[in-house]
């Protein structure tokens, strides 16, 4: 006897997010090369890379910001506002 078939309720697509391909808007976290999670805003990367960091501090971790195509790599521990930048002296 076949049981009757039970249909699941339409699913909304999904957002998929490719590792393999850079972002085209917003800010991403690339950890050791890799794209991880995705941002509206440079401070929630900027959060989430710190936070991270404080965890891992081996981990290589950047912010790529689709809007100019650059990385900047989030440097552990951070330095304060007033430290002068050791390589300035």
């Amino acid at each position: 006897m076949k049981k009757p078939k039970i249909e699941a309720e339409e699913q909304q697509p999904r957002k998929i997010i490719r590792a393999d391909k850079a972002p085209t808007s917003g800010y991403s976290l690339v950890v050791d090369g890799h794209f991880k999670s995705h941002h509206d805003t440079i401070e929630a990367a900027e959060a989430t890379g710190m936070a991270l960091k404080n965890q891992f501090q081996m981990l290589q971790v950047q912010i790529y910001d689709a809007g100019t195509r650059t990385r900047s790599l989030i440097q552990w521990p951070p330095r304060a506002e007033h430290d002068p930048d050791p390589k300035a002296a």
